[in-house]
């Protein structure tokens, strides 16, 4: 029974793995590279000339930021906790590796052997816990060091790291599945346990950089999962964060069970069901890899990735899993499923429900659950869903009978009269009399479209965004070239702006001050002053409303 526990325990931290992973959770908010942004000082921006329609802005902002908490530190904060989570269940999924967890009776009762007293010993796991620590907080401050925060801002919508990432998960998956190991060399394996024997502190930290490097193969692939998201996520000390989760998580194990050695009788032995564990995460890298090729895939318009084919995906993918924790499908390492446990069973429920969840969305359901990590639904070809809404009172992408400005490449939302051009937009909202939501979005925000799935499709919400207001949606991490007559070197950060994405960042950074997604700014198109304080991503429809609700009555008066 304590060995069934302890197996459903493992599946669902690794079922936590991609909630935790695949980007950002839905409560924090996403920020995005500036690839051609820089941003100064007071005193080194005294000396830039500005133009007059983005001093109004940008003094409307600072006017109502004064009265409200900046968005951006509040973002920053969820991220960074967002991190540390994921990290921590992370450590806690390593921990039930084929790796790791035969090492653990194993290193607990060399301390207590070792040790004439129970003190001394918990001293002893202590030492080795916080060792632990410190190994894997030092990789993720030396990613930092290398790379820079700039250099992991820009991982997040870079095409060639995106790809690269994509590949890297798709190893490290086919590694979990057990075509190969991912090993470190031999050689370092026994320099390290060679250094281990010399006793005292030394031989502490050696046997934690042993645990390190012998365990490589089975936490490699959880380690790079984690630092790929920390870094995308684009905070400085995120890989550090990160590490710093995953290595409390492995750490504290070995210290309790040198504290309470009676614990160790409750184990369950080492056998295959440590390699389920193993097997489980393998799909859910596969599946995660998917979402860093359709980041990809959206920047640059390829078009191979829409959501019909990524839902088709990882339907199969899902389904896959759900076959194998039945013991319909069985890997190279993995022993025979003799009877089915109820655990075993109870969770195989759960993943072909999940399953057969996602079938709708092949006809255009919202799947509102997972909708934060699927690609667009105007991406979708065949879509019933969004057919159902009937747009705003201009026809959507159509401007005075003539196609609007960069409407072959955007797809507005919920058939919504939407704009993809600052000054396009403005113009029209001075014709029709009617405020401006500037909505800063992005191909890679998850809480972009999540706020599009599942709050904008509320009818009070909907109804506002349709008939009282004038939407201007613009990607700050598209990878459009501009025209070569449009292109243009920023006032703001005096580096050339190449990209429809540099330019609405360069916007956002320069008017706004801010640099997370999504952003909603609710402007004057006269005056083009914002009328309240911007907001990010609200889940909750009722006090979304109101805010849109406030920007319309500061409009009116």
């Amino acid at each position: 029974m304590k060995r069934a526990i302890v197996t459903w325990s493992a599946v669902l931290f690794s079922l936590a793995i991609l909630l935790g992973l695949s980007g950002s959770p839905a409560w924090a908010q996403d920020t995005v590279s500036y690839d051609e942004v820089e941003f100064f000082s007071e005193e080194e921006m005294g000396e830039v000339e500005w133009n007059n329609d983005i001093d109004t802005a940008l003094a409307g902002s600072q006017e109502t930021d004064a009265e409200a908490s900046d968005p951006d530190s509040e973002a920053e904060s969820r991220s960074l906790w967002a991190i540390f989570i994921a990290g921590f269940i992370g450590g806690f999924a390593a921990l039930l590796m084929p790796c790791i967890f035969p090492m653990l009776p194993l290193t607990v009762s060399f301390f207590t052997k070792s040790s004439h007293t129970k003190r001394k010993a918990v001293m002893q796991a202590l030492l080795y816990g916080l060792f632990i620590i410190v190994i894997y907080v030092a990789l993720g401050l030396i990613i930092t060091i290398i790379f820079g925060a700039d250099a992991l801002n820009s991982l997040s919508t870079n095409g060639i790291f995106n790809m690269l990432f994509f590949i890297l998960l798709v190893v490290f998956a086919v590694s979990f599945l057990g075509a190969f190991e991912l090993t470190l060399p031999a050689s370092w394996v026994n320099k390290m346990d060679a250094k281990a024997d010399k006793g005292g502190l030394v031989g502490l930290f050696f046997m934690a950089a042993t645990l390190a490097v012998v365990s490589f193969s089975c936490t490699g692939p959880i380690i790079g999962t984690l630092l790929v998201q920390a870094a995308t996520m684009g905070e400085l000390l995120g890989p550090a964060v990160g590490m710093f989760g995953f290595s409390l998580a492995l750490a504290i194990p070995f210290a309790l069970f040198a504290m309470f050695p009676g614990w160790m009788k409750g184990l369950p032995s080492s056998g295959g069901w440590l390699n389920s564990v193993k097997v489980t995460l393998g799909f859910l890298e596969l599946a995660l890899a998917l979402k860093f090729l359709s980041n990809v895939d959206l920047a640059y318009h390829w078009k191979w990735l829409d959501r019909e084919v990524f839902l088709v995906l990882w339907i199969i993918i899902f389904g896959l899993l759900g076959l194998y924790l039945l013991g319909k499908i069985r890997f190279a390492h993995d022993s025979p499923v003799q009877y089915l446990s109820i655990p075993r069973l109870f969770l195989s429920i759960l993943v072909l429900s999940f399953t057969m969840y996602m079938v709708p969305g092949l006809w255009g359901a919202p799947l509102r659950a997972i909708s934060a990590f699927l690609p667009p639904q105007a991406t979708q070809d065949f879509d019933l869903y969004t057919a159902s809404f009937g747009g705003g009172s201009g026809a959507a992408n159509q401007g005075h009978g003539q196609p609007r400005k960069h409407a072959d490449l955007f797809h507005a939302p919920l058939n919504l009269d939407v704009f993809f051009d600052y000054d396009e937009g403005i113009a029209h909202a001075k014709e029709v009399g009617k405020p401006v939501m500037i909505d800063f979005t992005g191909h890679a925000c998850v809480n972009c479209r999540k706020m599009e799935a599942s709050v904008w499709p509320e009818d009070e919400v909907y109804s506002v965004l349709r008939d009282e207001l004038v939407i201007i949606q613009l990607y700050v991490d598209d990878k459009t070239n501009l025209p070569e007559a449009e292109q243009y070197v920023s006032p703001f950060s005096g580096k050339r702006v190449r990209t429809i994405g540099n330019k609405w960042s360069d916007v956002q950074a320069a008017k706004f001050n801010s640099n997370s997604q999504p952003y909603y700014v609710l402007l004057d198109p006269h005056t083009e002053k914002v009328l309240v304080a911007p907001s990010g991503a609200d889940y909750n429809a009722s006090s979304y409303r109101a805010f849109l609700q406030s920007g319309i009555a500061a409009f009116g008066k």
